[in-house]
């Protein structure tokens, strides 16, 4: 989350008497107002329904405010609107007929073409509709709330405030006839609450401009099911409960959550050690609202925690709280975990996405953690789809930390992510100037190119926050990174002119993608972790049909491959993938070296794959080892000293799936073993890890010499390794250790032979350096001494 500025909470209006009301469509008439129930009866009024309400609507492609100074002219109350076409909802088109839209048909025919002709369709409509509140009435209501369906994108004022706007980013307002939205297909819901400051005695008017998102777009859809003033301010139970880890999880705790009241303005957390009784209490920060959601988040740090330790919490909005949840602490002197892999989860939140967490959580009921490869909802800016994905992961998210990547479709409506960085907050140890490596020498100087440079790096340290970063958990280095290049939302508001080849602003996309790589290279070079874990969404060996990311896959696997990262774990496809780089190929059949790159799906949408003998794999020097279609799996990965154990379960599956298995049953899995001093394997199921004498590079010799009559032999040894080494030395004469001998440094360990003469022979000499152990003969002359 993003500090924002603290929101004063609404005041609550004086006594609620009883109001009447009268619908009058969009002509000032007489209206016969009906009364409604008290305040002692009904909690809130139906002004805007979509069974009943007349609209007024303007759709051949004009601005209503054509030739006027003021844009918003149109939404005034005595705009007068007489020429304009009438008829109730709902309203839409499909190709320009009245057909189907995703699953609404609408009631009223838009014309969705300019002119009439096909090809270029209206870029916005514009409706507007009436009630009436009589002296004194205004003041009866505390809240107004209304639910609307749209595609793609709309705006609606109410006596000329604005008070909602969803997809509505793209309008620049120099035309009220302009293209907005984010290509999302089907129709979208949204709902919205707004201070009832808005209305006003006498005549309210409720207008809304409805956007096509581009010139090609093949339909358009409009319904408002309902609009209606609330005497009460709705106060929900806290929800969106959800842990997500800092640098240092062993010692410190990310706690965010929603509030259940438009009005909350501040927020703690209480917690203790479960075993305990000492209650401490922490407050949290203040995070605006977004989406027209009226509803604001909170997020909290719990400092000074203790490893390993299991502690109690609940949130706390004044008198409203949160049940008592538990976590435990990271636990620094053990190494044994599990945590759980998802894909895509995005579509069918609020049907398939609750049953593959349950099964998943069935399944790894001990699971620290979850990691998520993006596109967790389908459109960023959709509360709905936020609200059933929190839903789906509601024990999870509160018991067990939360790592998540941002996909295309967090950015769907929402380009700058206020809703990703509302809902989770995360480590800030994200790119910056000082770790992009050799790029950060082109911020140098007073050149134009460097000048833009400089802004584009700024920007990006920020866009990065809370969307790239690291944590590290028990032997594991969990890194995140951001796999999206739009240019639009990677461009500062106010960038540098620049002119010529060596300016970047032509190669932003890349430039993004390459300051990330040099952040993983030197946050890799850091680590001390054993084990190191890379998520991002959009895959850089892409498995469905049609799909390619060749940036990302210039850029990042020379990374990966560098540093040998563990497991790739990604999304974005709609199928099942998992392979190797060819360059890790052993002698040993199914056997790898390297890191495994995985594609994941974890949701209802699903995609075809890409030829099997012609795809993205096989034209980039990579193998898929194994490939399926119409099916959706978790991952459980089984954390242990020396192995990392994969297992993909098959959670849900359609009649055209690949796989014969049943729901439930393991899917894919593999093993990777690597010991103390960097030997890797990657074994599939059944296949034994390959046992390989390990070389160490170490000089060994043996000299003998007579002291008197006495023979002495001598076991000399040089380590060339880069770490210390030990030997044990063995022979007739008896034995001898060597420990700790540096790197770089000669050690001897002296053997007493006798008075006899020594007759030619040989020492054994055991090497050790971490895991490996290498034992040599190592051979002397025969030597008499009188």
């Amino acid at each position: 989350m993003s500090p924002m500025m603290n929101a004063t909470p609404w005041l609550r209006r004086g006594s609620v008497a009883a109001a009447v009301i009268a619908l009058l469509g969009s002509t000032l008439v007489p209206a016969q107002a009906a009364p409604i129930d008290s305040a002692a009866e009904s909690e809130y009024s139906v002004v805007v329904s979509a069974e009943s309400t007349q609209w007024k609507y303007l759709d051949d492609g004009t601005d209503p405010a054509a030739g006027q100074p003021n844009l918003d002219v149109w939404t005034a109350t005595d705009f007068d609107d007489s020429t304009w076409k009438s008829a109730t909802g709902s309203f839409g088109a499909k190709h320009g007929s009245l057909g189907a839209v995703g699953p609404y048909t609408p009631k009223t025919l838009l014309n969705h073409y300019l002119g009439g002709q096909t090809g270029t369709a209206t870029p916005a409509y514009f409706f507007r509709t009436q009630f009436e509140l009589p002296e004194g009435g205004a003041d009866d209501f505390l809240t107004v709330t209304g639910e609307v369906v749209y595609d793609d994108a709309l705006v609606m004022w109410i006596n000329g405030t604005k008070v909602a706007g969803f997809l509505d980013d793209r309008l620049t307002g120099e035309s009220n006839q302009e293209y907005a939205g984010a290509s999302n297909g089907n129709p979208v819901s949204s709902s919205f609450e707004v201070p009832a400051d808005v209305l006003v005695d006498g005549v309210n008017t409720v207008v809304i401009s409805l956007h096509n998102d581009r010139a090609g777009s093949s339909d358009i859809y409009l319904d408002v099911p309902e609009l209606s003033l609330n005497v009460t301010e709705d106060i929900d139970p806290i929800s969106r409960v959800i842990l997500t880890p800092t640098e240092t999880p062993a010692r410190s705790q990310y706690v965010s959550w929603m509030a259940g009241s438009a009005g909350a303005a501040t927020g703690t957390v209480e917690f203790r050690e479960t075993s305990g009784e000492d209650v401490l209490t922490v407050a949290a920060e203040f995070i605006d609202p977004v989406n027209g959601n009226p509803l604001p988040h909170f997020s909290a740090e719990l400092k000074d925690l203790k490893p390993g330790t299991s502690y109690s919490y609940r949130v706390a909005n004044g008198s409203n709280t949160s049940e008592w949840n538990s976590f435990t602490t990271a636990d620094t002197a053990v190494t044994d975990f599990q945590y759980i892999y998802y894909g895509d989860a995005q579509i069918g939140l609020d049907t398939t996405w609750p049953k593959v967490v349950a099964q998943a959580q069935e399944t790894a009921p001990d699971a620290v953690g979850s990691v998520h490869a993006g596109d967790l909802i389908n459109t960023g800016s959709n509360e709905n789809e936020w609200d059933n994905w929190f839903k789906g992961m509601e024990q999870s998210a509160a018991t067990a930390n939360v790592m998540a990547a941002p996909g295309n479709h967090e950015y769907s409506g929402d380009n700058k992510l206020s809703a990703w960085k509302a809902n989770f907050e995360y480590p800030r140890n994200n790119p910056s100037v000082e770790t992009a490596g050799e790029l950060a020498k082109l911020t140098s100087g007073d050149t134009a190119a460097a000048a833009q440079y400089r802004a584009l790096f700024e920007h990006w340290t920020t866009f990065a926050e809370e969307t790239v970063y690291f944590t590290d958990y028990q032997g594991v280095r969990f890194i995140t990174v951001n796999a999206t290049r739009d240019a639009g939302f990677l461009t500062p508001d106010s960038l540098p002119a620049c002119s010529g080849d060596d300016c970047p602003a032509s190669k932003i996309s890349t430039l993004w993608v390459q300051f990330q790589a040099a952040w993983m290279d030197h946050i890799l070079e850091k680590s001390k972790s054993k084990w190191n874990v890379v998520t991002f969404h959009q895959p850089v060996y892409s498995a469905s049909a049609g799909r390619n990311e060749p940036v990302l896959r210039e850029e990042w696997v020379p990374v990966f491959q560098k540093h040998n990262i563990d497991l790739v774990q990604m999304g974005h496809d709609h199928v099942y993938s998992r392979g190797y780089n060819n360059d890790n190929v052993t002698d040993f059949a199914g056997v790898t070296d390297g890191p495994v790159y995985i594609v994941s799906n974890s949701g209802a949408k699903h995609y075809d794959l890409a030829d099997e003998n012609d795809n993205v794999w096989t034209q980039n020097n990579a193998t898929q080892v194994k490939r399926g279609e119409d099916f959706t799996t978790y991952q459980v990965i089984d954390v242990a000293e020396d192995t990392l154990t994969y297992k993909s379960y098959l959670a849900e599956k359609t009649a055209s799936s690949t796989t014969d298995l049943a729901i439930g049953e393991v899917y894919d899995s593999f093993t990777v073993t690597k010991n103390d001093s960097g030997t890797k394997w990657v074994t599939e199921a059944g296949v034994e890890v390959p046992v390989v004498e390990e070389a160490i590079d170490v000089e060994l010799s043996v000299s003998s010499r007579c002291i008197g009559k006495n023979t002495m032999l001598n076991v000399n040894a040089t380590n060339n390794e880069d770490s210390p080494i030990t030997l044990q030395v063995s022979s007739e004469f008896g034995n001898k250790k060597m420990n700790n001998v540096g790197p770089g440094k000669s050690a001897s360990a002296p053997l007493n032979a006798g008075k006899a003469p020594l007759e030619a022979g040989s020492v054994t000499v055991k090497a050790t350096h971490g895991t490996a152990e290498v034992a040599k003969e190592v051979s002397y002359d025969a030597l008499s001494c009188k």
